[in-house]
């Protein structure tokens, strides 16, 4: 079984799931390694205090964790950032600081707003909408260092009012390609998250497509995580998502272990 690389547990706040217990899903399915990757956003909106990670708790613990499992799976640690523009001298110096395994750094709420709710929409077209959260993304993407791999790319579809019932990579390429070749340039990696399966999409986030045109482009780190805020959606898609990704272009995904990339063949 292919490494989980984007997993939460109940120090993220939309989370109950005790670290043992996604550990010990990793174990059952057969994993090598897996990474905890708890949420941090900071700043992003009025309640300041809904995902921020309490890191003198989450590391000592995860470092108690990573010794008592030693024998029987690697646990890495790592964090999910939520990245915006007015936060980062604060992203940048805590990147530096903190001693985990892997970063992925996510753009979850644009204009301090959460897409989640439905009232984000309220006055915009979808499209639009859409073509905001990519130009904001790449802003992000090209002024921000503080991360490894950049997550979900097209989460935004999975809240959509018709979710990506009329979304396509073709219909934003031209927002989505400075993304894909800012990373690239900046030798960050791009995630391929499983969990648009569970949200029905019937795909990844991102796209089959945006995935193909990131290997077309010559992008070559690519993270694979299902976003399990349980242990039953561990590895969601997982077998699925290795047929893909071979049929798109790719030999290996990429693992970090003390922020550097290593390949693992598919």
């Amino acid at each position: 079984m292919l490494p989980d690389s984007h997993i939460h547990t109940s120090f993220s706040q939309d989370s109950s799931a005790l670290p043992e217990s996604q550990i010990s899903q990793c174990i059952h399915l057969g994993m090598k390694e897996l990474c905890i990757t708890d949420h941090h956003d900071y700043e992003f909106g009025p309640e300041k205090e809904a995902f921020l990670l309490d890191f003198d708790a989450y590391l000592p613990y995860m470092q108690c964790l990573r010794q008592k499992y030693a024998d029987r799976i690697q646990v890495n640690i790592g964090v999910e950032l939520g990245l915006q523009l007015h936060t980062q001298e604060y992203l940048e110096n805590l990147s530096q600081r903190l001693e985990v395994d892997f970063i992925i750094g996510s753009s979850h709420f644009i204009d301090k707003k959460d897409p989640y709710y439905s009232d984000f929409f309220e006055g915009k077209s979808e499209q639009e909408v859409y073509k905001h959260y990519f130009e904001v993304t790449l802003d992000r993407i090209r002024a921000l260092n503080c991360f490894d791999s950049f997550g979900h790319l097209d989460y935004i579809v999975r809240y959509g009012p018709t979710s990506n019932q009329h979304y396509s990579f073709q219909a934003y390429q031209d927002q989505i390609d400075p993304i894909l070749k800012a990373l690239i340039e900046k030798g960050k990696a791009l995630e391929c998250n499983t969990a648009g399966f569970r949200y029905g999409l019937n795909h990844p986030n991102p796209c089959e497509d945006i995935l193909k045109r990131y290997h077309e482009l010559g992008g070559e780190l690519l993270t694979l995580g299902s976003d399990a805020h349980s242990p039953k959606a561990i590895a969601c898609e997982f077998d699925r998502m290795q047929a893909i990704l071979k049929d798109c272009g790719f030999r290996y995904i990429t693992v970090y272990r003390q922020r550097k990339p290593y390949p693992l063949p598919l």
